[in-house]
């Protein structure tokens, strides 16, 4: 006679363990948790540095291909395009070279004057050259990664140029790699001066304006003296920049009557999209500044009592 398989009962499917709807809790409670403390107490920072370190190599190997395939169009160039670059490149050093030539001579007027009026010297400072690898998939970011880090000496704070002007600020340093957030960023503002006018302002980023993206001065008086065309430099007040360093161009100003305020569009000097080599520059020391002023406090003095007069006998 056949053995009957059920013959111990009904097998049942209870779920074991807790219910789906706790577990669900239990996972967006550790989440939130987890978001909470990093953001205060930058628990993931270490995981972040060690995860693009060991993803570095990875991200340098599938590179090749695509720099593999940009080499050989290059070297494919036409003869006659490759002809006139160089003959317009040999145009551009003998441009170059005069300027220079007239820039060294006004710097050292510039130092002799500083001397005679004895006044600070202009800072001079160092930097290091570094290739960008990629930019980063943001729609909402404008940032780039370079392939320099805290190895190579590249500290958080640091300015980044390229050939024509500021690019941007490194904000995130790995061991093997950085961070640069550009000046188009909607969360980066630089303060700058107009060589004409001597007039400081701040420049904020502007990613998604009318004109393809750049950047904006903000709180101009409609009456402030400012045209098209006019050339922005850092101020150096923030510590953080150089003075003299090229920023942006003014390309458009907006002035309306129902606003005390100008609406005043630059255009960043720099390459935003597509640079190759830039150059990171050390930060300002913390001497370069002379120190703030004390605060004065004022102390909180009750009413002064005025003697009683006392009566005449």
């Amino acid at each position: 006679m056949a053995r009957n398989v059920f013959s111990g009962g009904i097998p049942t499917f209870r779920p074991q363990g807790p219910s789906a709807n706790v577990r669900l809790a239990l996972c967006v409670a550790l989440a939130v948790f987890l978001m909470v403390a990093d953001v205060r107490f930058k628990l993931t920072e270490p995981l972040r540095k060690a995860v693009a370190t060991v993803l570095f190599p990875m991200q340098w190997v599938m590179l090749q291909p695509v720099l593999l395939v940009q080499g050989g169009a290059s070297y494919f160039e036409d003869l006659n395009k490759a002809q006139a670059a160089a003959v317009a490149a040999e145009k551009s050093a003998i441009a170059l070279t005069h300027r220079a030539n007239l820039v060294e001579t006004l710097d050292h007027e510039n130092q002799r004057l500083r001397q005679l009026l004895n006044l600070v010297p202009r800072l001079k400072t160092e930097g290091r050259a570094a290739q960008v690898v990629y930019e980063t998939a943001d729609a909402f970011n404008r940032r780039v990664v370079i392939d320099k880090g805290e190895v190579a000496g590249i500290a958080r704070g640091s300015p980044v140029m390229d050939e024509m002007g500021v690019l941007g600020q490194v904000t995130r340093v790995f061991p093997m790699s950085a961070e640069v957030t550009l000046l188009t960023d909607r969360e980066q503002a630089i303060p700058v001066l107009n060589p004409r006018t001597g007039a400081r302002a701040v420049a904020y980023g502007e990613p998604t304006n009318a004109y393809g993206g750049g950047m904006e001065l903000r709180f101009m008086p409609s009456n402030a003296d400012i045209q098209e065309g006019d050339l922005l430099t850092t101020s150096g007040v923030d510590g953080v920049y150089a003075p003299g360093l090229p920023v942006a161009r003014i390309v458009k100003i907006e002035r309306r009557a129902d606003s005390p305020f100008a609406r005043v569009y630059c255009e960043p000097l720099a390459q935003m999209f597509g640079t190759q080599f830039v150059m990171v520059i050390n930060p300002l020391p913390e001497d370069a500044l002379p120190p703030r002023p004390p605060v004065e406090t004022k102390t909180q003095e009750g009413p002064a009592s005025t003697p009683r007069k006392g009566k005449r006998g």
